[in-house]
């Protein structure tokens, strides 16, 4: 079994983002959301509470982080 980095997600009441973990500084809460959800939409698991959690390899996060920075 492979490690999972899990990257926790907060969502305000009209369902935008407030706070996600591992967001690169360039891009807003919900522009990484959008970003992850797109590339590893099925990684992702809601939660009650206005919460969520991404399950994702720490390669694929790397490879996330660096496509948003080219």
């Amino acid at each position: 079994m492979t490690d999972k980095i899990l990257i926790h997600v907060r969502f305000n009441n009209d369902g935008s983002v407030l706070e996600i973990a591992e967001r690169p500084t360039s891009l807003t809460p919900q522009q990484w959301f959008t970003k992850l959800s797109e590339k590893a939409g099925n990684a992702f698991q809601a939660l009650t509470g206005g919460r969520g959690v991404f399950r994702i390899s720490p390669d694929e996060v790397a490879a996330l982080k660096a496509a948003v920075l080219q």
